[in-house]
């Protein structure tokens, strides 16, 4: 496969998994502060693509690796926030939540933003969590990128 097909198949994989991200939450599962930060490397391996196919430098490519990577160790850390396997930031994890006291009628209420904890596996698919698939599909990205990055044109 030529390096402009795999520079494609990484840049497009990471459409595809934003794009996704935003269908899921159109269809009703709003993201949580730590599914933000996976969607941010996903866009600039995007942006890296396209000046990779522009340019065709091999440092865009070892870029787009890095965001990919990224983006798969934050899943990884997301994953291991759900399964309880260390902690998570308090900000967005029951543990610091801050709901403690509050009362029936305020955890009720629809007034104000939805609070989405990073701690709370909203989806998964045979068992695996989307911060999971995440982090399984940007990592084979990433590979994607060092194989356009090391093929020769």
């Amino acid at each position: 496969m030529t390096p402009t097909k795999l520079i494609l198949l990484a840049a497009g994989g990471s459409m595809a998994l934003l794009g996704g991200a935003f269908l899921f939450q159109l269809a009703g599962y709003p993201p949580c502060a730590m599914c933000i930060w996976q969607r941010w490397p996903h866009a600039i391996a995007i942006v890296i693509g396209a000046i990779a196919l522009a340019y065709q430098h091999r440092i865009m490519a070892w870029l787009g690796a890095l965001a990919a990577f990224t983006t798969g160790g934050i899943g990884i850390y997301h994953t291991g926030v759900e399964r309880d396997w260390w902690e998570g930031p308090t900000s967005c994890t029951s543990a610091g939540s801050g709901i403690s006291g509050l009362g029936a009628g305020d955890l009720l209420s629809t007034e104000g933003p939805k609070l989405i904890l990073c701690d709370v596996v909203s989806w998964d698919l045979f068992g695996i969590s989307m911060a999971s698939w995440n982090a399984i599909f940007s990592i084979a990205l990433g590979l994607v990128w060092i194989a356009a990055a090391r093929k020769r044109a």
